[in-house]
C-alpha cells in the first residue's frame, strides 16, 4: 500500500484530489521487473504509464541492424510513458525497459483523459515540454564536455547510477570519448 501512497501523492501534487485518485486505485497494478525486462515493446500500442517506486527505466529505439539510441532515463518518483505516442494514439517508436531491477505501478493512461485529471495532464505536458526544450538546448548548444558537466551539476544521480555507455549515449558521444573527457576533467 505504501507504493500506492506514492502514486496518490504524485497525482495530488499535480492537482488531482485524493478521493479521485483513490477511486481509481483498483486500476493500478504493482509490477516487479528484472534488469532488461521490457514494459512496452517498440512498435506496440501504449496503454499504460509506469510510476517508478524503485529502479531505473529507459526509453530506447532499436534499428534494423540492432543498434540502439537512448531517448530518456526515468528514475524513482517519476511517471514514465511516451508522450507523443499517447497524445497521437500511435505505436511506440521506443521500447521502455528496466535497466536494473525495478518496481513500478502500472497506471492506465486513459485515466489522464478524465476531466478530474486535467490539472495533472496539463502539468505533465508542461513539464515534458520544458524538459524537451532543455534537452534540445543541452545537445545543440553545448560541447560534449559541457553536456557532461551539466549532468554532473544538475543530475548527479544520473552520473552515479548510469554507466559510461548509457551516459555517452544520452549526451551524444561515444563511450571512448566520454572516458577521455572524464580523464581530462580530472587532470
Amino acid at each position: 500500500m505504501a507504493a500506492f501512497t506514492k502514486v496518490i501523492n504524485f497525482f495530488s501534487d499535480l492537482g488531482v484530489p485524493n478521493q479521485v485518485i483513490e477511486s481509481h486505485i483498483s486500476q493500478l497494478k504493482p509490477i516487479t521487473l528484472r534488469a532488461g525486462e521490457p514494459l512496452l515493446a517498440q512498435g506496440s500500442e501504449q496503454r499504460y504509464g509506469y510510476f517508478i517506486t524503485s529502479g531505473i527505466l529507459r526509453a530506447c529505439h532499436f534499428n534494423e541492424r540492432g543498434s540502439e539510441r537512448c531517448k530518456e532515463f526515468y528514475f524513482s518518483g517519476e511517471l514514465c510513458f511516451l508522450y507523443s505516442s499517447w497524445l497521437q494514439g500511435i505505436s511506440a517508436h521506443y521500447q521502455i525497459e528496466a535497466i536494473d531491477e525495478a518496481k513500478v505501478i502500472r497506471v492506465p493512461l486513459h485515466i489522464l483523459s478524465l476531466p478530474e485529471y486535467l490539472p495533472a495532464k496539463v502539468s505533465l505536458l508542461q513539464q515534458q515540454l520544458i524538459f524537451k526544450e532543455q534537452k534540445e538546448a543541452l545537445l545543440l548548444l553545448n560541447t560534449p564536455e559541457q553536456r557532461y558537466q551539466h549532468l554532473v551539476q544538475y543530475w548527479p544521480h544520473w552520473v552515479k547510477k548510469l554507466n559510461n555507455i548509457q551516459i555517452a549515449s544520452y549526451i551524444g558521444i561515444s563511450p571512448v570519448s566520454l572516458s577521455r573527457l572524464k580523464t581530462r576533467i580530472k587532470d
